[in-house]
């Protein structure tokens, strides 16, 4: 029976926790004990009493988790620091980012530490609860609506005031995956007038749903989605193609938030400098892509630019902006991870069982996934 440890997150501005201590209880319920370092879920606003209520153990420091913890548990990827104190054996899970972290993945096989991905969880069916990807995304889709919305200069619903009638503010949101798609019904629910563009003709009916207007455009003849699900890397004329379709939209737009990405990938450019010329002056960009480059040109990971009298804001991280719910909502995809790898506390599902090879990364000192193995060997790593 494993000991699970839950580690205080370390890197800057984090406030969510691994494990909720809803999850924590239903662990010890099931035999398996659980460890956590005083104050993990303070940001969050889980206190140790909480913890200690539902039957986990308090300990005073991360290494008294790493020392007793068979599975350790973060939201983060493990600095440095922590890597070097996981002992040979320890198995990990929490996000781990490879295409950027390849130093990090290399630390890990070398300390022998069996290290699963939680963005590398498969988009099957029988692994939706345990897709933090689609959670996080949830949040993120959320919270970016309401930056936009604050730092917009008018207001979003249309009112009738006996100053006269106010217009509502046209939002337009570019890419409807699970961050798109809320985006675009909290824009609706706020009273904005939202569009939305994506190069996939089936999402269409998923926009009108919403009540939103869908963008069309003239598609190039390119496969727009991987078999996991993810988008995929497109080719330079169709690049040209939806910079065309958005552009066209944005003389009008107060608002645009942007999601795309490509797993993996660094994110495609959809808004040069000359388009962010077309806005009008006081509208938002709200970049969600800013951490793997940014969808605008003119995006800065993590600042706020303002460029042809429009505000580019380079989001970062937005789950952690609302620690509650996203604690919540990670805990229970790192729960059900849990309960997967051991229907019973004493009786682990095999390890080459889909889900559990797909998203380990490392197992016995070697790299194992062979997508992560592919992207060492092309960072010289």
């Amino acid at each position: 029976m494993p000991v699970i440890g839950v580690l205080k997150e370390t890197a800057a501005r984090e406030t969510r926790v691994a494990l909720v201590p809803q999850s924590a209880g239903q662990l010890v319920k099931e035999k398996h004990g659980v460890l956590v370092q005083s104050g993990a879920g303070a940001a969050a606003g889980f206190s140790d009493a909480d913890y200690q209520k539902a039957g986990a153990k308090i300990v005073a420091s991360a290494d008294a988790v790493i020392k007793g913890g068979d599975l350790i548990v973060k939201v983060q990827p493990p600095s440095p620091a922590e890597v070097k104190k996981l002992r040979a054996n320890t198995a990990l899970i929490s996000f781990l980012s490879p295409a950027t972290n390849a130093p990090l993945i290399k630390a890990l096989a070398g300390r022998k530490v069996t290290a699963f991905a939680m963005e590398y969880i498969p988009r099957i069916s029988r692994a939706q609860s345990m897709d933090a990807l689609s959670s996080m995304a949830t949040v993120a889709g959320y919270k970016a609506v309401l930056m936009a919305a604050s730092e917009v200069g008018k207001m979003y619903p249309m009112l009738m005031t006996a100053a006269g009638t106010i217009s509502p503010a046209t939002v337009l949101v570019l890419g409807v995956g699970v961050a798109g798609l809320q985006a675009i019904a909290t824009a609706k629910r706020l009273g904005a007038k939202v569009e939305a563009f994506d190069p996939r003709p089936a999402v269409k009916d998923q926009v009108k749903s919403l009540g939103a207007a869908f963008v069309e455009m003239e598609l190039p003849k390119e496969d727009v989605e991987t078999k996991g699900g993810y988008a995929k890397e497109q080719s330079d004329a169709f690049l040209k193609a939806e910079r065309v379709a958005i552009a066209a939209r944005l003389p009008k737009v107060n608002a645009l938030i942007t999601t795309a990405q490509i797993f993996g990938k660094k994110a495609p450019v959809l808004v040069t400098a000359d388009m962010v010329k077309q806005m009008p002056p006081g509208s938002v960009i709200l970049d969600m892509a800013a951490e793997s480059g940014g969808n605008c040109e003119l995006t800065v990971a993590g600042k706020t630019v303002i460029k042809h009298g429009v505000k580019i804001i380079g989001a970062v991280n937005l789950p952690a902006l609302l620690p509650v719910d996203a604690s919540n909502m990670y805990s229970r995809n790192v729960y059900n991870l849990l309960k997967h790898m051991y229907p019973k506390a004493d009786a682990p599902t095999d390890p080459s069982e889909e889900i559990l090879a797909a998203s380990c990364l490392t197992r016995g000192g070697a790299v194992v996934n062979e997508a992560v193995r592919a992207l060492l060997v092309k960072g010289g790593e």
